[in-house]
């Protein structure tokens, strides 16, 4: 266990998965089971095994279910649970500001909810002196989504929103996903992150990504923010039944045997 782990992690996890039903239409993503573990059930125990001992989980569609099925304590974790009665009409940026006040509690990992990844992915997290760290992989070409690029000493130097194989060759090898999986300082948090969401969702942009905001503050506002290469790691983002069928066949097929798969999550 690394001796700078956060001790607390948010989990956003209130939106309705839309592009998963018809298996949403009675609960919610982050329920949605990978080979019979449910998405929030795993990275629960990540977070538990790498030494977090709290958890706040934003909750918004089907939150009854999701607060039964978790509870206020999950195995080793004290679990909060904070409300979006508008998860239908914002976005996550939204949802990261209603747990402002965790996290103003300190060190934070910040998870969003529909990411099924192996444990060493928040490990990578926490190596190094960098105290600001995004996890990322290498943009395969069936990819689509938040990409970034990479300083040569290894930090975030710009966001490439809405990206799809066609921009692999504009941006060279140097093009990587995002993975949703961030670790944050308390000094960042208290002077950067929750003024700047104090300040989009008070001028009523409350449709807003996560990634728009990291965007903002690495482009212009100096926010420096390092990149964790978890190329040979298993994950995935699952946003639909199809990203739903090959996490299940990441996580069941032996790690060498996925690793394409990997390359190209969504």
């Amino acid at each position: 266990m690394a001796t700078n782990t956060p001790k607390n992690a948010v989990i956003l996890a209130a939106g309705c998965g839309s592009r998963l039903r018809p298996l949403t239409d009675l609960r919610p993503k982050p329920l949605v089971e990978v080979n019979g573990t449910p998405i929030l059930y795993n990275a629960l125990r990540n977070l538990e095994a790498i030494g977090v001992e709290q958890v706040t989980v934003v909750v918004g569609y089907r939150k009854d279910a999701i607060q039964y099925a978790c509870g206020r304590r999950f195995s080793g974790l004290d679990i909060n649970y904070v409300e979006s009665t508008v998860f239908d009409r914002t976005g996550s940026a939204y949802s990261l500001w209603l747990a402002r006040h965790a996290l103003l509690s300190g060190d934070c990992f910040l998870l969003e909810g529909d990411v099924f990844f192996e444990e060493d992915a928040l490990h990578y997290l926490t190596i190094g002196k960098a105290t600001d760290i995004a996890a990322v992989a290498s943009f395969g070409e069936l990819m689509e989504g938040s990409a970034v690029l990479l300083s040569d000493d290894g930090f975030i130097s710009s966001f490439r929103l809405k990206q799809t194989a066609a921009n692999l060759a504009a941006n060279g090898p140097s093009l990587f996903k995002t993975m949703n999986l961030l670790r944050l300082s308390a000094p960042t948090l208290r002077t950067t992150i929750v003024p700047a969401l104090d300040d989009i969702i008070g001028a009523g942009a409350t449709q807003g990504y996560i990634e728009e905001l990291l965007a903002y503050l690495v482009e212009r506002r100096g926010l420096q923010l390092a990149a964790a290469r978890c190329d040979g790691l298993r994950w995935y983002e699952i946003d639909s039944v199809e990203d739903l069928r090959i996490a299940e066949r990441i996580f069941t097929d032996s790690p060498s045997s996925v690793l394409p798969y990997k390359l190209q999550a969504n």
